[in-house]
């Protein structure tokens, strides 16, 4: 594997790479709001359809895009992202409990105070990221995926993990293994059976585990997993070498897995660290648990990730970490140290392992 960062405008630093040239893209572009004024989170390069058009370009068929934005302006970068050619495939809500509210005091022009604790703005508690697809070159996902290594999501490695006492699929009929004749799909492949043991699927919704988040889920109450047969009409049952759609009864409550908790169990919680900010100078740094989830959630083994808004060097560390290759784009001089830092102190940590070869550019 090997991480290269290239120091200049992204747009030009794309134009001089090759067409689908890397497998996946996740990155975190400006949010265009002037944030604690910086200058480079207001020159609308997040909202450029022509630098997206780049993005596509040197995107592999079938590759995914994973592009933070902020909830008030998410609309224009997903319109460009689309413009751009991209398929918009969903939406990932990562969800946090850092966010402050701006209030004060109103005052009259003698000086007395007339309203007491309002504020221009909500308190953030959640960040948008676009998830967006290169159209397929094949007729099918699978085809695709055969020939560029693209196309598809990795929902087994990116399972969410359960408690080692939570069984949550025992007394679920239509998650036996093969020989048992059950799968949860259209087709039933007898070489790669549903392991339950793997954890829950992956959701669109991402939590920092933080104790504001947690009480917010907890405000609904703990609940036990249960089945419901009905509630997925695409359960079929394996018999003979045909399939046919299950005709089990109703909803059994009686039937229930074994574990109970927060809604919070259900989805991924990539907690930050005191090392996720530790000497950087940059603004919005986001957990290293949290950009490698995202990153192997797009890259196929062995695939090369793009990020041409590098920061901090958040999604470079995070993408070497998980063993993918990486290229990283930053302008701004001042987080090129960051970057520069992130990557010895990874070579000085894990001297026995065989750490990306890093450049320059």
């Amino acid at each position: 594997m090997r991480a290269s960062v290239h120091y200049g405008d992204c747009l030009q630093v794309m134009r001089g790479m090759a067409d689908a040239s890397v497998d996946s893209i996740v990155t975190d572009p400006p949010y265009e709001l002037s944030f604690m004024s910086k200058k480079w989170d207001g020159t609308g390069i997040a909202n450029s359809v022509e630098m997206w058009r780049e993005a596509f370009r040197v995107l592999k068929p079938g590759g995914h895009l994973l592009a933070f934005s902020a909830t008030r302006t998410q609309h224009r970068m997903v319109c460009a992202i689309e413009d751009a050619g991209f398929e918009v495939r969903d939406q990932i809500g990562w969800m946090y409990g850092t966010g402050m509210n701006k209030v004060g005091y109103i005052r009259d022009g003698s000086g007395n105070v007339v309203r007491e604790g309002w504020g221009g703005s909500l308190k953030p508690a959640w960040e948008p990221i676009c998830v967006a697809r290169k159209p397929l070159s094949e007729k099918t996902v699978a085809a695709n995926v055969l020939a560029h290594g693209t196309g598809a999501l990795n929902i087994d490695g990116c399972r969410v993990g359960t408690e080692a006492n939570d069984d949550i699929h025992a007394k679920n009929p239509h998650t036996k293994n093969k020989a048992g004749g059950w799968c949860i799909s259209s087709v039933h492949d007898d070489a790669a059976p549903y392991d339950p043991s793997k954890g829950r699927w992956p959701a669109n919704c991402i939590h920092d585990g933080s104790d504001e988040v947690l009480a917010a889920f907890a405000a609904f109450g703990e609940s036990k997993s249960v089945r419901n047969v009905e509630s997925d009409r695409r359960l079929v049952v394996k018999a003979g070498n045909s399939l046919q759609m299950n005709k089990a009864g109703r909803h059994d409550p009686s039937n229930s897995y074994s574990d109970a908790g927060s809604p919070a169990r259900f989805f991924y919680s990539a907690k930050a660290s005191k090392q996720d900010r530790a000497g950087s100078k940059h603004p919005t740094v986001k957990p290293i648990s949290l950009m490698r989830y995202l990153c192997k959630l797009v890259t196929p083994t062995g695939g090369t990730v793009l990020d041409m808004f590098a920061g901090s060097g958040t999604t470079l560390q995070a993408a070497v970490e998980e063993g993918f290759s990486v290229i990283g784009i930053e302008r701004e001089s001042e987080y090129l140290v960051d970057i520069l830092g992130r990557m010895a102190a990874m070579r000085a940590e894990e001297p026995t392992q065989s750490p990306a070869q890093l450049s320059l550019v």
